[in-house]
């Protein structure tokens, strides 16, 4: 036994969650992040957790990250200068992409350019055919003329995404060996291993966002790896995963286009288990820091999961936790156009120089000054001490703008939350029609920073009726990278009609997914585990272009029950589409396998009862819904369970404040959580 730390850094903040697995106790904190010193912030969080609690990093016993340094570099375009090889005639392929554009609506909108250029681009001899066969053998004379234009090119690595790897990879790492031999220290990845899926662009492009980041990212976690053991921590460090479980840190190395998505997820994983303990069946997740606000959909306690999620401009061909960016963060610049129309992001203050109330050198309003012209923020500690908010200061970001609306300034505050909200609802627009929900059948569980601040407003422009705030909603990623399961995905492509002909070779393909993930788990965490397996296969129709992930139970392939998987396909089209063709033939384009270990999850502690109406620790003054009220200010470990109180109100906290708005009743639950209702 001993203490299990999580941690999550952000832009703005690194958020720090400590658990005690004799106690149960749950410790918190946050330090601002340091995105030009990877893992100094750590080193900062653990001494400050040693100061004020006592924390020996001798007694750390496991250590979860996630981080956003992957997907912050694809947005910022500052990654690796890639070259990419593929096979003569298909040097295009990112060119091409889906021929979507980004905006239907718009005659203007253009695709952005693909992160390697066409220029980067360079064709090899070589064919094999769509069964894998070889047709034509890799021409070691073309591979080494491309070598030397990617020189020329001044590329730093290249990505080798071939004409059907994914049936066979023999072609890739034959390219791959000539490459090593002529240059042993030059960067190489062949798309077959990083995710081998049919379609070329969607394999080529996924290959490419995890070679454009990895030797970013492997450089961030080896010095994050070097700042634990200047900490004291021994304990081998593990990173969260884009599918929401988490891998060792060696892994993230080599493999970090599985890890892309690591900060997002590890939210929505917070998320689900405060659904699961709170007994939420549906719930969307808000998750609002410093420079994005995401949200996810988490049906009876489990998040929900998809493939092509953005990153940035492009998409990544990844099972992963289904997150979309629909909003800006707290730390969102506020701006007026040459039209002196008000805008919010997407450009952030991120942790330096931060928002103007922290002092350290903004200039710029955010989402957060807004606040703290209201009202809502100032009138307690934030950050855990680390932040003091200069009132004054946010008054005068936040008058620039109100100058040039021709407001005045609390109207202008104001302003700038209505316009952030605003974009907020025009993005989970989108969500709710791709799946097909009604938002006001769902809770809103917010949190990050400044999901809690936003929660009533964002609440009340969809429709919903409940909000639930967890206990510590600031630091819920970090806790959600603590208490994610050992989780991989794997995946064979197989093409084959559902027939009686091909249930021995979907069952052989089955055996060596179980084979090769049983092998992961065992080298991730030892022998002495019990391993749950999901089992799922992408199916169509013959002749549709896009295949349905099918939930399947291993014992119909091992035992070549042929009617028990058609009928899991019908069953599942019909669910979606609301009908099924019974005489059309059935295709298993891909088996799909995930394998997972459970981690400890801490144990929900009930909180001493209280008695109706919680006692303040005062009146502030407050400005909402376009005039001033006198709110009552709580402070969070005051309240407790069953204590009940009306909005206007403000509740203050170490990581974040809650903004509780005129025509919401608030109720403390038996763990703790706060829960919003509409009166």
């Amino acid at each position: 036994m001993g203490l299990r730390i999580g941690v999550d850094i952000g832009g703005s903040f690194a958020d720090f969650a400590v658990l005690d697995d004799a106690s149960g106790e749950l410790k918190t904190l946050k330090v601002f992040s340091r995105p030009d010193s990877p893992g100094s912030e750590v080193l900062r969080g653990m001494e400050q957790l040693r100061e004020r609690d006592g924390i020996d990093p001798a007694d750390v016993m496991y250590f979860t990250h996630g981080t956003t340094v992957g997907v912050n570099a694809v947005v910022q375009r500052k990654g690796l200068r890639l070259g990419l090889i593929t096979t003569r005639h298909f040097e295009d392929v990112l060119d091409l992409a889906r021929l979507k554009g980004p905006d239907m609506y718009s005659l203007l909108s253009k695709r952005p350019g693909p992160l390697v250029p066409r220029e980067r681009v360079f064709g090899v001899v070589e064919r094999l055919a769509a069964d894998g066969s070889v047709e034509t053998p890799v021409d070691e004379a073309s591979v080494l003329d491309a070598l030397a234009r990617l020189k020329q090119s001044g590329c730093e690595g290249v990505v080798v995404a071939l004409l059907h790897a994914y049936r066979n990879p023999a072609h890739e790492h034959a390219v791959k060996a000539l490459i090593e031999r002529a240059m042993p220290d030059f960067f190489v990845s062949c798309s077959s291993d990083v995710w081998p899926i049919i379609r070329e662009y969607e394999r080529t492009s996924t290959a490419v966002i995890g070679g454009y980041v990895q030797p970013k990212v492997s450089h961030y976690l080896s010095s994050l790896q070097r700042a634990l053991v200047e900490t004291g921590i021994t304990a081998d460090m593990k990173v969260t995963k884009s599918n929401g479980g988490v891998m060792s840190a060696e892994a993230g190395k080599t493999n970090c286009v599985q890890m892309i998505l690591s900060g997002t997820a590890s939210g929505v994983i917070g998320a689900a288990y405060v659904a699961r303990q709170s007994g939420i069946d549906h719930c969307m997740s808000l998750d609002i820091g410093g420079t994005t606000a995401d949200v996810a959909l988490i049906v009876d306690g489990e998040p929900q999961y998809a493939s092509g999620e953005y990153i940035g401009d492009f998409q990544i061909h990844i099972p992963s936790v289904s997150v979309s960016s629909i909003g800006d963060g707290g730390g969102s610049i506020a701006w007026v156009d040459d039209f002196g129309v008000l805008k919010v992001g997407p450009e952030s203050a991120g942790s330096n120089p931060g928002p103007v109330c922290y002092g350290r050198g903004g200039t710029r309003a955010t989402i957060t000054d807004a606040f703290v012209v209201l009202g809502v923020i100032g009138n307690a500690s934030l950050g855990y001490n680390s932040v003091s908010v200069d009132h004054d200061a946010a008054h005068r970001a936040i008058e620039v703008l109100a100058h040039r609306l021709g407001i005045g300034v609390y109207a202008a505050a104001e302003a700038v939350v209505d316009v952030a909200v605003s974009g907020m609802y025009t993005g989970v627009s989108r969500i709710v029609s791709r799946f097909g929900i009604d938002p006001r059948a769902f809770a809103l569980l917010p949190f990050g920073g400044a999901g809690p601040m936003l929660a009533c407003y964002f609440a009340r422009a969809l429709g919903m009726e409940r909000i639930v705030v967890p206990t510590a909603p600031g630091v819920l990623s970090a806790l959600g990278g603590l208490i994610a399961d050992t989780r991989n995905d794997f995946v064979k492509t197989t093409y084959y009609d559902l027939d009686s002909g091909t249930l021995a070779r979907l069952a052989d393909d089955l055996h060596a997914l179980d084979t090769a993930s049983r092998a992961w788990l065992r080298e991730q965490v030892g022998d002495d585990v019990r391993a749950n397996l999901i089992v799922s296969a992408d199916m169509r129709y013959k002749g549709q272009s896009f295949e349905i992930d099918t939930p399947l139970d291993a014992a119909w392939l091992a035992g070549g029950d042929l009617g028990a998987l058609t009928e899991a396909f019908h069953r599942e089209h019909e669910r979606l589409y609301g009908h099924r063709d019974v005489r059309a033939t059935v295709q298993v384009i891909a088996l799909r396998l995930v394998i997972s270990a459970a981690t400890p999850k801490p144990v929900p502690v009930p909180i001493a009862a209280g008695d109706g109406a919680p006692v303040p620790l005062g009146t502030i003054r407050v400005y909402m819904d376009g005039e001033f009220h006198d709110a009552a200010l709580y402070r969070r470990a005051d309240l407790k369970a069953g204590e009940q109180f009306d909005g206007p109100a403000v509740v203050a906290q170490d990581d974040c404040t809650t903004s509780v708005l005129p025509g919401f009743r608030g109720r403390v639950d038996r763990f703790g959580n706060l829960v919003f209702t509409l009166i």
